[in-house]
């Protein structure tokens, strides 16, 4: 068992330097280095059996705790993974293209993926109008909505099919302001985001007020997928918190 967390202790502290190396955007990947951290704790508790002399209650609170962390985190990721793949349904009013970050020379990897998704949709039907949504950050040149404007004429889409949402600062401001922008929630629309992010982007646009809301995956880096599968889901866990996905 102790060799087992050391190894599992080693793993995370490896992926955390990939992750960190070829940079994700974000600084999650430090969750990996905690993860590192509790597995050393662990191994050196069995090591040196100072589990045994903690409280009984105490054990047992926490072997809980620990449980019902390990089923929410198993039925988020069925949930993902559910959606994983949706690509929506042809002739939609809307798509709406969640934000991600802006760079000097353009759009993030992760918003190419989802934007390179919403070009093929918006060529196989003609008749659909694009939402582009997102603010500007801190670190960013131009807003996101600007930015993937500008990406998608470059590749060919009329600019007036494309709509801009510059203001929302998260995904559920992304969708919350996409629907002021196209007047009401009754509209048919398709929400466009990387693979991982489907399920919780489809929720909250149902959660607004688009109830036939459907996903359209785009894909995302292998080997940033275990960084945006935990990550994702503490972001479901905080819009069930605060009372954004039900």
């Amino acid at each position: 068992m102790t060799v087992l967390c050391i190894l599992a202790a080693f793993l995370c502290f490896l992926y955390c330097f990939i992750v960190f190396r070829i940079r994700s955007g974000s600084h999650f990947y430090l969750i990996w280095a905690l993860g590192g951290l509790f597995f050393i704790g662990l191994a050196l508790m069995v090591r040196f059996d100072l589990w045994s002399q903690f409280p009984p209650v105490l054990r047992r609170a926490v072997c809980g705790v620990l449980i019902a962390g390990i089923l929410a985190f198993v039925v988020a990721e069925g949930c993902i993974f559910a959606h994983y793949r949706d690509k929506g349904r042809p002739g939609l009013d809307y798509i709406i293209v969640l934000g991600a970050q802006m760079k000097p020379g353009g759009p993030s990897v992760v918003l190419r993926f989802r934007l390179d998704a919403a070009y093929d949709y918006l060529i196989a039907n003609e008749d659909t109008l694009c939402v582009v949504s997102g603010g500007q950050g801190a670190n960013e040149p131009c807003s996101e909505a600007e930015g993937m404007y500008t990406y998608l004429v470059e590749k060919g889409i009329a600019p007036e099919r494309i709509l801009m949402e510059d203001k929302s600062t998260d995904t559920a401001e992304n969708i919350a302001f996409s629907a002021e922008l196209i007047g009401g929630t009754d509209k048919d629309v398709g929400i466009v985001t990387n693979n991982f992010h489907v399920f919780r982007g489809v929720m909250l646009a149902r959660h607004a007020g688009f109830e036939d809301a459907c996903g359209i995956s785009a894909r995302s880096n292998v080997y940033f997928q275990p960084n945006n599968l935990v990550r994702e889901f503490f972001g479901i866990m905080k819009d069930l918190v605060c009372g954004n996905l039900i």
